[in-house]
C-alpha cells in the first residue's frame, strides 16, 4: 500500500455517518407513511400545491430541489481537475461505468422486469413511467453521498473530488442527451424544451451557483467558513428532500395503497444495477492494478445515483403522480442501506483485492 493510502486509511478510521445520513431510510419510510396519509386526508391542499407551476415546473418542489442540491454541489472544487492525471487508471474505470454501463444496463433491465416478468403485476399505463424514472436515477452519478461512502471506506480523498468534479463536468453536456436517447430508445416521447429546461434548471444554474458563492466563502474566510456553512446547510439539506418526498407520496398514495407491492418490485432492478455496476468497477480497477483506496470510491461512485436530480426531473418531465416520479423515490429509498452493504464488501474485501494484483500501480 502507497504512503498516500496509508494515510488515508489512518484519517478514515473511525469515520462514521452521521445521524441523519445514517438512518436516511428510516426517515425515508417516515415520510412515505406520512404523505399517504396526509393525502388521503387532505387531497385538496396537494392538488393546490401541484398547481403552482410556471412552464411546468413547480415552484415549491423546485425551491427543495435546490436546497437539496446546492449544499451538494458546493462541496465540488472544480479546481480538482488537474488531478485527473494522477489516478488516471480508477478515474478511467469510474467514467466508464458512469456514463458507457450504468445508464445502459438501467434501461435493458428496467425493460426486462418492468415490461416483462412483472409487468402484469404493475399498472398497464405506468409501465413506460416506471422505465423512465429508473433511467433517470441511473442517468447521473452521485455529487455529495459519494463523500460520506468514500470515507467510509478510506478512498482517497484526491481521488474522490477529481471524480466528482469531472462527472458534475461531464453531466452538464451529457445528462440531457443520454435519458432522451434511452428514452426513445424505450419507445417514450420526449418532450424536449421540458428535458432542456430541467437541465438548465438543476445542474447548469445550481453549479454556477454553488462555485459563486464557494469562491466568495473562500476569498472571504477560507476553508473554514466554507466548512461552516456546509455544516449549517447538512441538514436544511435533507429537511428539504424528506419534505420533498412527502409531497410525492401524498400523490402516489391511492397507487401504493392499490398495490402495495410497487414498491419492492421497482427496487429489484435498482438493486442489481448497484451491485453489478459496483462489481463491475471493483473487478476493473483490480484488473488495471488499481490501489484500494482508489478502487473502492470508484466502486461506489460508479454504483450511486443523483437521485436529487432524478426525482425534480422526474417531475417536471411526468409530474407528481407518475411512475417516474415514484421509481425515483424508491432509489431514494434503497440508497443507504444499499450502498453501506457496498461500503462492507469493499472494506471485507480489502485483503483479496491487494493480494496478487495482476498489474503493480
Amino acid at each position: 500500500m502507497s504512503a498516500q493510502c496509508e494515510v488515508t486509511a489512518k484519517h478514515s478510521a473511525g469515520s462514521e455517518m452521521d445521524f441523519f445520513e445514517r438512518y436516511l431510510s428510516l426517515w425515508v419510510a417516515i415520510c412515505i407513511v406520512a404523505g399517504i396519509g396526509l393525502g388521503h386526508l387532505f387531497p385538496g391542499v396537494f392538488q393546490n400545491i401541484a398547481k403552482l407551476e410556471i412552464a411546468h415546473v413547480n415552484l415549491p418542489v423546485a425551491i427543495l430541489i435546490w436546497l437539496m442540491i446546492i449544499p451538494m454541489l458546493l462541496k465540488v472544487d472544480f479546481t480538482a481537475l488537474h488531478h485527473v492525471k494522477e489516478h488516471w487508471k480508477g478515474v478511467g474505470v469510474t467514467l466508464f461505468i458512469n456514463w458507457a454501463v450504468k445508464p445502459f444496463s438501467m434501461a435493458l433491465l428496467g425493460w426486462l422486469f418492468i415490461h416483462n416478468l412483472f409487468a402484469s403485476y404493475l399498472p398497464a399505463h405506468q409501465l413506460d413511467s416506471y422505465i423512465a424514472g429508473l433511467i433517470l436515477l441511473a442517468a447521473a452519478p452521485c455529487t455529495a453521498m459519494v463523500f460520506v461512502w468514500s470515507r467510509l471506506s478510506g478512498g482517497e480523498p484526491n481521488f474522490t473530488l477529481t471524480q466528482v468534479a469531472l462527472n458534475d463536468t461531464i453531466m452538464i453536456f451529457a445528462f440531457g442527451p443520454i435519458v432522451a436517447l434511452l428514452l426513445g430508445l424505450s419507445a417514450i416521447t420526449v418532450p424536449w424544451d421540458t428535458l432542456f429546461l430541467s437541465v438548465v434548471l438543476y445542474i447548469v444554474l445550481p453549479v454556477l451557483f454553488a462555485q459563486m458563492w464557494r469562491r466568495h466563502l473562500i476569498s472571504t474566510g477560507g476553508d473554514g467558513l466554507l466548512q461552516k456553512r456546509l455544516d449549517s446547510l447538512h441538514t436544511l439539506s435533507l429537511i428539504a428532500l424528506l419534505t420533498t418526498l412527502i409531497l410525492l407520496f401524498g400523490f402516489q398514495g391511492e397507487q401504493i395503497l392499490a398495490q402495495p407491492m410497487i414498491i419492492l418490485l421497482l427496487a429489484i432492478p435498482i438493486l442489481i444495477q448497484v451491485y453489478f455496476n459496483s462489481g463491475l468497477a471493483y473487478l476493473l480497477n483490480k484488473k488495471l492494478g488499481v490501489e484500494h483506496c482508489v478502487a473502492a470510491p470508484s466502486a461506489l461512485i460508479g454504483a450511486s445515483n443523483f437521485f436529487e436530480l432524478a426525482v425534480a426531473t422526474a417531475i417536471v418531465l411526468f409530474g407528481f403522480q407518475s411512475g417516474a416520479a415514484l421509481a425515483t423515490v424508491v432509489g431514494v429509498l434503497v440508497e443507504v442501506p444499499v450502498m453501506l452493504s457496498v461500503v462492507k464488501i469493499v472494506n471485507k474485501t480489502k485483503n483479496w483485492y491487494q493480494a496478487e494484483s495482476p498489474l503493480s500501480p
